[in-house]
């Protein structure tokens, strides 16, 4: 049951569809409640523009998989439906302040907060808030309410509408992508606090308890969870550099060796901030927070596996300490880490070829600070341009800086080059909300020579058998489909990608118990699939109602610049056998 909120007149509705299968107070809820209350061609800033915020039937409980929250609504980076997820303490937040989902409309007259407790919301005043970063708004607010409150905040960056704006929950814990920041900023709404102290309902807790063990009991022998649950963690790069064609270097324009270092694990030394217990009754500790000692809020850092290939090698710049810098500031003035370094690498190319007079320089440690915060600000001609994104910027720099704009649907492209994973690639296009690393699960897990073997008899019970990462064909095609439609159920009902199937402990069998446990039913793998076939499908016509459907191109960058050497060289998009693996991707989707 959505609680709806207008923050133009303050009213509170609350909109019965507990009886309306298949949406399970998630993603799929969100998108019917912006096709049914929303016009096509609504300016995602729009007062009407609908912003949803959900925890689910799902996230919240605490167990392993379940601490997250999605935030959703038409994006202004994309035009089509936005869909950033939260991992960490927000979605418990949600469940003990008494709601599920939350969908708001309107724009308040003043900046305002909105406040979740006992299950009753209100519109409070939140002015002397402005111009605040993410952790000094969480701060005043848990003063207000308690330090154990759950705060969704954005910074400046949101309240200037930088298109591709973040919101971070609980100071660490971005949710990123496709600039809902900036949605909150529209409607005048710095912060969603959430507090209270009431327990997630679960129909079976020694069912849900026994999952939990299974998942510690499997944990040190899962070697991709093992890894995340490590120091320095998986979104800590240590040890050699990736190979050529890995990772994006400099615009994914550098495909041979970049003389560009890799941290080493004793470079994080120092600079830990929170290692454990992020995620409530998830043992994994996937969530690391890290900072350099000089950092102005070190707080802020909370280190996905994209920040470093964004902030650091695609813009040239291999300084461990610059780069943590970077992404603690990105998350307190509210940037989204993989859109910025994406449009900086853009700016930076085309200053390198004379199409950006005095742009930033690839390399350039020093600058990067500013930069981050020029964007965030819009200060100057510089930070004003970039703050509308690569593919706004290349158009207003005219038709030869259109190729190096790195971006499918209007939204910069993750820094795991497709041209190595061609499935990633495929994903990168095809997916219908616009480009993510973590759509599905990469390639080169299911190559039988570098794959993890473990996973391929759980990856062959959704169609997903072995094949060398490099090949583009229909098998490809069909195979990314599959991928792409378990991980799409997990989004639909908020259950974390990193602690699942194929690769992790929770099989398709414990993900099936898991929200058995939850729910008090039978959910048979056939329920989890079609979810994710659903949420698909809505986000696809969602597009299409705002005549954007299709646009499922890639940078020409890709199809026509091979890896120039290592272990790669030569791998490239192939245009034929991509538009193969394309058509038999929509086929597997019934598109």
């Amino acid at each position: 049951m959505p609680t709806i909120v207008d923050l133009t007149s303050g009213a509170v509705e609350r909109e019965r569809r507990d009886d309306e299968p298949g949406h399970y107070d998630g993603t799929i809820l969100g998108l019917r409640l912006m096709t049914e209350r929303t016009p096509p061609g609504l300016d995602p800033y729009d007062p009407r523009a609908l912003l949803f915020v959900a925890a689910g039937r799902l996230g919240g409980v605490r167990a392993p998989g379940l601490a997250k929250a999605v935030f959703l609504a038409k994006s202004p980076l994309t035009g089509v439906a936005g869909e950033a997820h939260a991992l960490g303490p927000f979605a418990a937040g949600m469940r003990a302040a008494g709601v599920r989902a939350l969908a708001v409309t309107g724009r308040a007259a003043r900046l305002s907060y909105l406040l979740v407790e006992n299950g009753e919301v209100s519109v409070r005043d939140a002015e002397e808030l402005r111009g605040l970063g993410t952790a000094a708004t969480t701060d005043a607010l848990r003063a207000r309410h308690g330090r154990d409150a759950s705060v969704a905040a954005i910074g400046p960056a949101g309240e200037n509408l930088v298109r591709y704006a973040s919101v971070v929950t609980d100071l660490a814990h971005p949710a990123a992508r496709y600039g809902i920041g900036a949605v909150f900023g529209a409607k005048n709404l710095k912060a969603l606090v959430c507090a209270g102290d009431a327990e997630a309902p679960v129909a079976d807790p020694g069912a849900l308890a026994d999952v939990a063990a299974f998942y510690r009991e499997a944990l040190p022998g899962n070697r991709l969870a093992a890894w995340q649950h490590g120091e320095p963690g998986f979104a800590g790069w240590t040890g050699e550099p990736p190979a050529p064609g890995y990772v994006a270097v400099r615009n994914f324009s550098v495909t041979a060796a970049a003389g560009l270092r890799a941290p080493q694990e004793g470079g994080y030394a120092g600079r830990a901030g929170t290692l454990r217990g992020a995620c409530p009754g998830c043992p994994n500790d996937c969530l690391k927070v890290y900072a350099p000692p000089s950092a102005p809020e070190r707080r802020s850092g909370g280190l996905g596996q994209e920040a470093f290939p964004s902030l650091g090698w695609n813009l040239g710049i291999d300084d461990l300490d610059t780069v943590l810098a970077a992404n603690a500031l990105c998350n307190d003035l509210g940037l989204d880490p993989v859109s910025l370094g994406g449009t900086l690498a853009f700016a930076m190319e085309c200053a390198g070829r004379g199409l950006l007079p005095g742009g930033p320089a690839f390399g350039a440690a020093a600058a990067l600070p500013g930069l981050v915060a020029d964007v965030a600000h819009r200060t100057g001609e510089l930070g004003d341009l970039l703050a509308g994104g690569a593919a706004r910027a290349a158009a207003a720099l005219g038709p030869e800086a259109a190729r190096y704009a790195m971006t499918v649907k209007g939204a910069e492209l993750p820094c795991f080059d497709p041209r190595v994973q061609p499935g990633l690639g495929l994903g990168y296009a095809l997916a219908p909300g616009g480009p993510r690393y973590d759509a599905l699960e990469h390639d080169l897990d299911f190559d039988p020579v570098e794959g993890l073997t473990y996973c391929f008899p759980e990856a062959a019970r959704i169609g997903a058998e072995p094949a060398p990462a490099g090949r583009l064909d229909a098998e490809r095609g069909t195979r990314t489909a599959r991928l792409l439609r378990l991980w799409s159920a997990l989004d639909a009902l908020n259950v974390c990608l990193f602690a699942s199937s194929p690769t992790r402990p929770l099989t398709l069998d414990r993900l099936t118990g898991l929200a058995a446990a939850v729910l008090g039913r039978e959910f048979p793998v056939a329920e989890l699939l079609a979810a994710g076939q659903e949420r698909l499908d809505a986000m696809r016509a969602y597009a299409a109602r705002e005549g954007l459907a299709g646009r499922e191109e890639l940078p020409a960058r890709l199809h026509e610049e091979p890896v120039a050497e290592g272990p790669y060289q030569g791998a490239v998009l192939e245009r034929e056998a991509f538009a193969e693996a394309r058509a038999a991707f929509h086929a597997e989707l019934r598109w």
